[in-house]
């Protein structure tokens, strides 16, 4: 029988499967795509630098863990893209069950703490919940416009689907999302690389 030890290395080994699985967001200079490890370590580092934006406090370690392990459910279901609607059908079936074998890999309190904060990610209730949803939905956002909006542009995503995926951005932090939004989207709606579907509907 394992020991508590063997367990723990074994789930240590099996998340270096993470660094494998690729997003469709390019690295800042647009060099190449990022893996998923690297996302989850960019956002837990923006969660303790940009924790005082926060609409309520947070536990800020509870937060950083929860975004170091939101996505290694993606080393089994894989990343489904922000505007995959057709990936998206499945998509809490693929997680489940990956959660199921990855985190069952623990000792039994480490399995259940884990898989506890992977669920509470995905209800986005709690304060932590929902600043690290921001975190994890700014993230993409401040790389694609770093690297000219390369994913938008191949995606020919529109300025109405990406306000839909950030509906509740602003639940984390209004502060975070308001910059964002100004900062970050505005200029490549004016540039034409996120198109302004929503300025074409309303001429319509």
């Amino acid at each position: 029988m394992e020991s508590r030890l063997d367990q723990q290395y074994d789930f240590i080994r099996e998340i270096d499967k993470e660094k494998k699985i690729i997003r469709q967001t390019y690295l800042s200079d647009g060099s190449r795509k990022e893996n998923d490890a690297e996302h989850a370590w960019h956002a837990a580092i923006m969660a303790v630098l940009l924790s005082e934006y926060a609409n309520e406090k947070i536990d800020v370690l509870k937060t950083v863990t929860m975004l170091l392990l939101h996505d290694v459910v993606e080393i089994d279901a894989g990343d489904t893209y922000a505007y995959d609607e057709e990936g998206k059908k499945t998509q809490r079936q693929r997680e489940v069950a990956a959660a199921d074998r990855i985190y069952g890999l623990l000792p039994e309190d480490q399995k259940k703490k884990f898989r506890d904060l992977w669920e509470e990610f995905e209800a986005c209730e709690t304060a932590e919940a929902k600043f690290a949803r921001t975190m994890d939905h700014i993230q993409p956002l401040i790389l694609n416009d770093a690297s000219g909006g390369i994913s938008w542009l191949e995606h020919s995503v529109s300025l109405s689907q990406i306000l839909d995926r950030n509906k509740n951005t602003a639940k984390g932090s209004l502060k975070l999302w308001d910059y964002s939004r100004e900062k970050l989207l505005q200029p490549n709606v004016e540039n034409g690389i996120i198109k302004n579907d929503i300025e074409d509907k309303n001429n319509t």
